[in-house]
């Protein structure tokens, strides 16, 4: 079976020896606070900030996942309120989780069919954005990120890029924070987040002095300052974090082989079909990593079922679109002959 799921979805091939490489050198068994532990911290962090180019000043955690970063922002970087812009389910339950924490987050959600206004905020401290919501295969680009952090400059600015970081270049001086989780666009198994922070978010942290939590951000940076964590973290998947690292291409050439097979099925199904359709119609609003894909609710499960048949599985449609479509992902281990493939599994239906 090839998995087009968005998340988790396809590991990259080379997993399975680095696994087998992992056991044979006792990766398994690491103490976390060891000097070998220390040293694969070390070398993960440096590859991630040069293969995705993120900021020198940019501190780097391990945390489980992009929800966990949900709740740390939470709780370490709100003075006074939340604002946040979404136009889907993944925006929108972020949302709701910091509200059920904070009890006073703001939510401005927009239309799906239109992009993200970048208007200037008049109350809260922190502005959180879906930058690719998986839901519905719609994107916010680095442009419209970087004109809400003009529009607003005394804001924190955190950025969920969790089924985008490791697929397309981002501006990442363009926010203060940013997340993602390992199993999508990095090509890893579950249980690893990804979370960046600029020097301004780390001031805000200070202000906000909240270290009741084993995972306040001041606890993730006093540990991280000697490339350790607060927590046992799961030194496997940083092991195989790290090894994928050596072996990717920098981010905007492994963009570019995203944006290309993207445009091929925007082709694919702007052009050649009238009975699947992309949920987005803007092609500036369109993810390039999740394509969400729109038809009858009767096709859409006969898609599906087919599919499994031929040797896919495709992402079951989410929230209000649950039904009516079907997403695909367009991540960097799913290989070129997979995707020939899934497109003629495809051309029967359009």
């Amino acid at each position: 079976m090839v998995s087009f799921y968005p998340g988790p979805s396809r590991v990259y091939p080379k997993v399975k020896r680095y696994l087998q490489d992992a056991y044979r050198d006792d990766i398994l068994s690491i103490n976390h606070r060891s000097d070998e532990f220390i040293a694969l911290s070390t070398r993960t962090v440096s590859l991630l900030k040069e293969k995705l180019s993120v900021p020198a000043d940019y501190t780097v955690y391990f945390v489980s996942s992009a929800t966990e970063s949900w709740e740390i922002i939470a709780q370490s970087l709100i003075k006074t309120q939340s604002i946040h812009l979404f136009n889907g389910a993944f925006g929108k339950k972020w949302f709701e989780y910091t509200n059920r924490i904070t009890g006073n987050a703001l939510a401005y959600p927009f239309n799906l069919q239109e992009k993200l206004r970048p208007l200037a905020c008049k109350s809260g401290d922190l502005i959180c954005i879906t930058q690719n919501e998986t839901s519905n295969g719609t994107q916010v680009s680095n442009k419209l990120i970087r004109k809400v952090k003009e529009k607003n400059p005394d804001y924190i600015l955190a950025v969920d890029a969790t089924s985008s970081m490791a697929g397309i270049e981002l501006d990442f001086a363009s926010a203060d924070v940013w997340f993602a989780s390992v199993q999508k666009c990095f090509g890893l198994p579950a249980g690893l987040g990804i979370l960046m922070c600029s020097p301004r978010a780390l001031k805000r942290a200070q202000d906000v002095n909240n270290q009741q939590h084993y995972n306040s951000l001041l606890l993730l940076d006093d540990m991280m300052q000697k490339f350790q964590t607060p927590y046992t973290p799961n030194v496997l998947d940083i092991y195989l974090l790290m090894r994928v690292m050596e072996s990717v291409k920098p981010i905007d050439k492994v963009s570019k082989t995203i944006r290309s097979r993207y445009k091929k099925w925007e082709v694919f199904f702007d052009t050649k079909s009238e009975r699947l359709n992309l949920l987005a119609r803007d092609k500036a609003i369109r993810s390039h990593t999740v394509l969400a894909v729109e038809t009858s609710a009767e096709k859409t499960k006969k898609i599906k079922l087919a599919a499994a048949r031929a040797g896919f599985v495709l992402g079951n449609g989410y929230g209000e679109w649950k039904d009516t479509t079907f997403r695909i992902a367009n991540f960097p281990a799913i290989q070129r002959k997979e995707i020939a493939r899934l497109m003629d599994f495809l051309y029967s239906f359009i």
